[in-house]
């Protein structure tokens, strides 16, 4: 009786590990819809082709060199498994089950790095360092804690990836991103090259990268839980990876409702996943308190990292990929030398000797945070001297970093042929809209009490014969259409002539032309409409010529698509706040 019991316990932990290893793909699915709905419109189907695409360039790789790297026969001591190819001659005894389920592990490596480098990284690029990720970097790593390397002799414990995945990933977002320098306009720099501001981008669609989230949550219980051999023990890894990132969204909710006023929607959503990052490593050796010591740094830690990033090292991380997985990456790996419990079920850290180790913080002593700080900082230089090769190589073959108009317009139209993937849908995607005060700037009077009696008292009158004039009023309105990738270009000349406010409307416009003929779906789409931005701006005190001739040396390219410039007389401004009107009204910042 015994050994059936154990014999059906083995079959329904084998279907378990399979499931898992399903929870774990569809998984690409939520890291598709965070990095998309963190990012803006016009980079959506970009970033949809990317997340498909690391996942079947990583299963190609994966089968010809990766998983030989990873799992083959034990060789340099340690180092790295032997490069087989049993998948095609040992078929009727080859380990599909393992196979499947590293190989899902493998391809969320490579898609962490996606997020931080989103919107202007070329997708050839993109394809080559995710395929060398999946078929080097990662497997040789993870060869030394989970394929019997040396980091696993020594007692380095990593049950689910915070170190050999998401740490990994981590390093490898950071130092792309470092590499392929912040998106257009991110840092405003003066002249001498200092940062003055940094712009926020905020994410074009919430909602979608809220469901990101919860659909990663349901996939890390396959993540960390598909390993498990026992039900306790599985219950143990349920527990912990449902009260670290649980702990983390609080904490992060209550740091910002303190620090900025109002809790933040995209942080918190963020601080559930560096929960989850967090605590990967120890979440089949710790209890609840410290599942929960570990949620709660891991909260307040990714605050922190999105703002040393932004504000100290100046790297531009779209998705907050660099602060959820590698700063959590390295703290949950520490935290397995802090509060590893052998009480729990199923613990299995030990020595070499097959002594067991515990945490610092349960009667351990430093031995365990030894290993796991020497393993971390073994894998982390292994990292990042493999992702900086790769990625100096890449740029400088065929380069890293779309061009600048490629990456105004948007990747969706330039990398892709696909005029938007939000069809029928209005999409506003400009970024930078605030004017700056300078030297040609005429704020005229702020404030309503300075306003002189009769100009508070006005009533608000329109003369209908002034609201057509025949003749010229001084005032004008001078409306632009362009592309919307010189919109950085106009909105600084319109800045530089003292224009202290504009209108600005995103559109779609076609012409005569058919543009570049591209498809869908295999099919020559006849007319394509293209991105365009409408500017709107009425002056007075500056002479409209002064801005046309601004706006066509900010416009001009000599291609067809340039745009056109409409000038129209206004017969007629009232200012609503003070009641001045024409000249007047016009002189203040609205």
């Amino acid at each position: 009786m015994d050994e059936l019991l154990s014999s059906l316990s083995e079959q329904i932990f084998g279907v378990w590990f399979l499931i898992g290893a399903a929870l774990v793909f569809w998984m690409q699915a939520g890291f598709a819809m965070v990095e998309c709905g963190f990012a803006r419109a016009k980079n959506a189907g970009n970033i949809i082709m990317k997340n498909l695409m690391d996942f079947c360039i990583g299963t190609v790789v994966f089968i010809l060199i990766g998983f030989g790297l990873f799992l083959g026969e034990d060789a340099l001591g340690g180092f790295l498994g032997l490069p087989t190819l049993g998948i095609f001659t040992d078929y009727e005894s080859f380990d599909w089950s393992n196979f499947v389920f590293n190989l899902v592990f493998c391809a969320t490596t490579a898609t962490i790095v996606s997020g931080a480098m989103a919107e202007r990284t070329k997708f050839k690029s993109y394809c080559i360092y995710s395929a060398v990720i999946s078929a080097v970097i990662y497997p040789i790593e993870a060869h030394w804690t989970w394929g019997g390397g040396w980091l696993a002799r020594m007692g380095f414990h990593d049950f689910a990836g915070s170190n050999c995945i998401h740490m990994v990933g981590g390093i490898s977002a950071l130092i792309g991103a470092a590499m392929l320098g912040p998106r257009i306009g991110k840092f405003v720099r003066d002249a001498g090259g200092k940062v003055t501001k940094v712009n926020a981008f905020p994410g074009h669609n919430i909602p979608l990268g809220a469901l990101g989230v919860f659909i990663l949550w349901f996939g890390w219980y396959g993540f960390n839980g598909a390993a498990a051999t026992d039900i306790g023990q599985l219950g143990t890894i349920f527990a912990s990876t449902t009260i670290a990132p649980a702990v983390a969204t609080v904490v992060c909710m209550i740091v910002t409702w303190i620090k900025y006023g109002k809790p933040d929607v995209s942080m918190c959503l963020n601080a559930s996943l560096a929960g989850l990052v967090a605590i990967t490593a120890s979440c089949d050796s710790v209890d609840a308190l410290g599942a929960s010591v570990i949620g709660a740094v891991a909260g307040a830690l990714v605050i922190f990292a999105v703002w040393l990033l932004d504000n100290k090292l100046r790297v531009d991380d779209p998705v907050g990929a660099v602060a959820v997985h590698m700063f959590n990456g390295i703290w949950g790996t520490a935290a397995v030398g802090l509060f590893s419990v052998d009480t729990v079920p199923g613990y299995a850290i030990a020595d070499s000797a097959g002594a067991r180790m515990t945490g610092l913080f349960y009667g351990g002593g430093f031995r365990l945070l030894g290993v796991q700080l020497a393993g971390m900082l073994a894998t982390a230089a292994w990292t990042a001297v493999t992702i900086t090769a790769t990625f100096f190589i890449i740029k400088k073959t065929v380069g890293l970093r779309a061009s600048e108009e490629e990456e105004l317009t948007g990747l969706d139209s330039t990398e892709h042929g696909l005029a938007s993937a939000y069809s029928g849908f209005s999409i506003m995607d400009v970024t930078g809209t605030i004017m700056q005060e300078n030297e040609n700037t005429d704020l005229g009077v702020r404030d309503y009490d300075a306003a002189s009696p009769a100009v508070r008292n006005a009533a608000v009158k329109v003369d209908a014969a002034r609201a057509a004039p025949e003749f010229d009023t001084g005032m004008h309105k001078v409306v632009i259409i362009a592309k919307l990738s010189r919109y950085d270009h106009l909105k600084k000349a319109m800045n530089d002539l003292g224009v202290t406010g504009m209108t600005v409307t995103q559109v779609m416009g076609c012409g005569i032309q058919k543009g570049a003929g591209d498809r869908y779906r295999g099919v020559e789409v006849d007319t394509t409409l293209l991105p365009k931005i409408k500017v709107e701006v009425v002056v007075s005190k500056i002479p409209v010529d002064r801005v046309i001739d601004a706006a066509k040396r900010a416009l001009y390219t000599g291609h067809i698509g340039d745009g056109k410039i409409f000038v129209y007389n206004v017969g007629k401004v009232v200012k609503i706040r003070t009641g001045e009107e024409d000249y007047a009204a016009l002189q203040d910042v609205e």
